[in-house]
């Protein structure tokens, strides 16, 4: 490879990152459905359900934000830094969300059931919301222009 040529593995990407306002739009679409889920955690669960919601959805919610903000954090430095830091920073991301359930898997006010299903549902359904908000354009990376707020 000549010194004109620059490689994939040590080149970085400049701009701005679009997996900041991403995360933030999932962060805010998550905040405005946590009430219904607690709710309806709380009538199927009972005040126990909801506790575990809410618990669940802070893991969820800051799952995404730390998804993102080590994208955005390796992207400038490296392309392959940033494609190891999205591969083992999922296993990491993966490990203390299993780790945050086993601390708490014992307490008084967890409900496991609840925890679990929050867990699951909260994760498909605001990427799933979020797919509507995404921009598959080059030229408007991340969110939909006129979608951000």
């Amino acid at each position: 490879m000549t010194s004109d040529q620059s490689s994939p593995f040590t080149t970085g990407l400049a701009g701005p990152a679009p997996e900041l306002s991403v995360s933030r739009d999932l962060v805010k679409r998550g905040l405005l459905v946590a009430p219904l889920f607690c709710l309806i955690s709380g009538v199927i669960w009972g005040l126990d359900g909801a506790f575990s919601c809410a618990f669940a959805m802070g893991l969820v919610l800051l799952n995404f934000l730390m998804a993102a903000a080590l994208m955005a954090y390796t992207a400038p430095i490296s392309l392959a830094l940033m494609m190891g830091a999205s591969l083992f920073g999922y296993l990491v991301r993966l490990g203390l969300i299993f780790l945050a359930v086993m601390l708490v898997k014992d307490f008084s006010w967890v409900s496991l059931q609840a925890l679990g299903c929050t867990i699951i549902v909260t994760h498909l359904g605001l990427l799933f919301w979020e797919l509507k908000y995404i921009s598959a354009s080059l030229a408007f990376p991340g969110l939909k222009p006129g979608k951000q707020k």
